[in-house]
């Protein structure tokens, strides 16, 4: 993790990391004005902390309250070194506590990884460089050694080799990563976090049997996102890159509504349209794309290759982000290669979803087969011991698709993880089902998982899929278990040989969706010095619904967007209107307006916080409509989860509405306690936010111009660097 500190007034230092702020200051005795904790103090209480959590963590998965018991921590100093200290940690538990759990909390404290972190005694690298930003990739502590050439299945070019290619990419392109975190809880099943440091919200996971290969995964997967603009899908990229030359693609295309906001006759194919508007519905709106709101420009176009003839057919942007997410997505050695992951993935997803919303039992992997690939079976057996009973299953449904399945049951919880992986090779789609499991994850993190279900409607629910899409966390039906599987064991092979076996995966993967009667659409992308690409395969490979493009599209951000950033500069008539259309727009009420706009507020703020419900209840508090503002008032503290600072904020508000919408009280008669009990200044925020002074209390006023969210315009310095690089491609 990156910290970037500013010197602030005398001793006073100011640590910003992610969205936090961080504020030291030195005791009166050392010349400061003990205004905060000094650096060595927030180092203690690090420790302290951290033990508290794992003890938190141990405890509420195994449903044992914490409301009694206390941890302290002492550090004793060695009066003759007195960087040499003992911490002492120690934990009061209650008397109903068990043996066992009782060690079990005592040993949960040995996890902490501020703890951990010390005792290994952290390396401290002391340097000058000429500017802090552009010193790209000193942060990957991975350095493999150039004179190694380690081939695995997929790869074109040795890990090393790849490692070094991508992290080049990265640096030209000025962006720079950090590893946040590694993992490696079974044998040979490794996985780590990278991101941004400049931009945290910019992040993948990788995944692998080594660090090597799971380094290799994160950047691979990392450029295939900054290739595919998939960091900054659903936001907004501001007025400077919406009216620029090209807003996501020099290559892009732009085209006007026809008469009645019909579609542009340029967009899709005869194919696509069969998919997209089998009823008509779909119009040209329907199509603007959410990132520019460039209504007046049109509809911005990206181009395809259509597979079967090697037509450029060009699909609206917008389309592509509702629907596929990041599905179809890779970057490569060669484009072979990135191509054999993307439809892999395609296949994954596909054949994922296909043997859950039908409740498919699929036959286990017979032992003698999984013997050929010890390396596999050994973090199985990992697992197994840790707990976790593990079913390998062929998902190939009688060897038609590339796909393993790796499930995982929890006899803690009852919850159960179904991971499938895919690719030609049957040890490779092994390996990245296994792998799929713990990528990201803690063993705790299996704690989280749904249980099984007999309720078919549940595993078919289309969220359930979108679950699975996202974290693998959905529900699955208690008939996927069942032993009498609905296909016989293949040991499958659709794997190439030779220098040339992706090229051959690619003939083969697209000759199953031939196969399939489904047409396949690819767009290549290299302008930043890598190659990747995208494959759409229309009503095989979405991700969400069809029918979101008119029901649920993300450029639903269009109609509130101006009026929201421009909140505080609306006058009543301007407020009554947005109201309206928060109305009548069938919104969910606790969603977050960070989504429905698309701008990455600090989460940490009430703009980060705020939902729809919320900004509808401070407009009617801003109109004076308090019968209005007072029913929300109830359904906010009933129902929304906000900070504590904020629900206060609420009940005092709620109170004192209600004595405002009563006949028979009067505010004067219980200010004083109403005081005594909310404090000052809150009383103040409320009091003013009632008689109009006060406007959105805790809404900082901001504009399309996105003044004050430095959040969003972290994520955009991190786009501006792609548009530039493709600007001089």
């Amino acid at each position: 993790m990156e910290i970037k500190v500013n010197f602030l007034d005398k001793l006073r230092l100011e640590a910003k990391f992610d969205d936090f702020t961080v504020i030291s200051d030195q005791p009166i005795r050392y010349k400061g004005d003990g205004s905060a904790p000094g650096p060595f103090d927030y180092f203690l209480a690090s420790s302290a902390l951290c033990a508290a959590y794992f003890v938190k963590l141990y405890c509420e998965t195994r449903n044992i309250s914490t409301e009694n018991i206390r941890l302290s921590q002492n550090n004793i100093v060695d009066p003759e070194n007195r960087y040499q200290q003992i911490f002492k940690i120690q934990v009061e538990l209650p008397e109903d506590i068990s043996a066992s759990d009782r060690k079990g909390i005592l040993r949960s404290i040995e996890r902490c990884s501020v703890k951990k972190v010390v005792q290994a005694g952290p390396e401290f690298v002391i340097e000058e460089v000429k500017n802090l930003d552009t010193d790209a990739q000193t942060l990957l502590t991975l350095n493999p050694a150039s004179d190694s050439s380690t081939y695995i299945a997929g790869k074109d070019l040795p890990l090393e080799q790849t490692i070094t290619n991508m992290t080049g990419v990265l640096a030209k392109l000025g962006i720079k990563i950090e590893i946040a975190s590694w993992r490696n809880l079974i044998p040979n099943v490794w996985s780590l976090h990278i991101r941004d440091a400049h931009s945290p919200m910019c992040f993948t996971n990788g995944k692998g049997s080594t660090k090597e290969s799971a380094l290799a995964s994160a950047l691979g997967e990392y450029i295939e996102r900054l290739s595919n603009n998939h960091f900054y899908a659903g936001t907004f990229w501001g007025e400077d890159i919406a009216n620029a030359t090209f807003v996501h693609y020099p290559n892009e295309r732009w085209f006007k509504a026809g008469i009645d906001d019909a579609l542009p006759v340029e967009i899709l194919d005869e194919y696509c349209l069969n998919i997209f508007n089998p009823e008509g519905d779909l119009r040209g709106s329907h199509l603007i794309d959410t990132n520019s709101g460039n209504a007046q420009r049109g509809i911005c176009s990206l181009p395809y290759v259509r597979q079967s003839d090697g037509e450029t057919i060009y699909f609206p942007s917008n389309l592509v982000e509702n629907l596929y997410v990041s599905n179809g997505m890779s970057a490569g050695n060669t484009l072979a290669e990135a191509q054999v992951q993307c439809l892999s993935e395609i296949f994954e997803r596909a054949v994922k979803r296909e043997i859950l919303e039908s409740e498919i039992a699929l036959p286990e992997v017979p032992q003698k087969v999984l013997a050929k690939y010890p390396a596999i079976l050994a973090g199985i057996r990992g697992l197994e011991e840790q707990g976790f009973p593990v079913l390998v299953k062929d998902a190939s449904l009688g060897g038609v698709y590339p796909v393993m399945c790796v499930t995982l049951m929890n006899p803690r919880t009852g919850g159960v993880f179904a991971s499938f992986g895919a690719h030609p090779s049957l040890e490779v789609a092994l390996e990245r089902s296994l792998t799929e499991l713990l990528q990201g994850r803690s063993l705790e993190g299996l704690n989280d998982l749904p249980p099984p279900t007999f309720a078919s409607e549940a595993v078919t629910e289309p969220n359930n899929f979108v679950e699975h899409f996202i974290d693998s966390s959905g529900i699955v039906s208690w008939r996927f278990f069942s032993t009498k599987s609905d296909y016989d064991f293949i040991e499958w092979d659709f794997s190439g040989h030779g220098e040339n076996s992706n090229v051959q995966e690619v003939t083969t993967l697209f000759g199953i969706l031939k196969e399939l009667g489904k047409e396949a659409y690819v767009a290549v992308y290299d302008q930043l010095g890598a190659t990747a690409c995208r494959i759409l395969v229309p009503g095989y490979s979405e991700v969400y619904p069809i029918e979101d493009l008119i029901w649920d599209n993300t450029n639903k951000a269009l109609l509130f967007r101006n009026d929201i950033l421009n909140l505080h500069r609306l006058d009543n008539a301007g407020l009554s209107a947005l109201l309206q259309r928060l109305e009548n727009n069938e919104l969910d009420e606790y969603s977050d307006i960070a989504t429905l706009i698309g701008i990455e507020f600090d989460e940490n703020t009430p703009w980060g916080q705020l939902t729809v419900l919320e900004l509808k209840l401070l407009i009617h508090l801003a109109l004076k409509q308090f019968e209005d503002a007072h029913e929300l008032v109830g359904a906010f503290l009933q129902y929304n989860d906000n900070t504590v600072e904020r629900r206060l904020f609420y009940q005092a508000l709620n109170a004192v509405l209600e004595i405002l919408l009563a006949d028979n009280h009067a505010l004067d008669d219980y200010i004083t306690n109403f005081r005594r009990m909310f404090g000052e200044e809150r009383m103040d925020a409320v009091m003013e936010s009632v008689d109009g002074s006060v406007r959105f209390y805790g809404l900082t006023p901001t504009n399309l111009k996105l003044e004050g969210l430095d959040r969003h315009h972290r994520l955009m310095d991190s786009y501006r660097k792609l548009h530039a690089a493709r600007s001089c491609s």
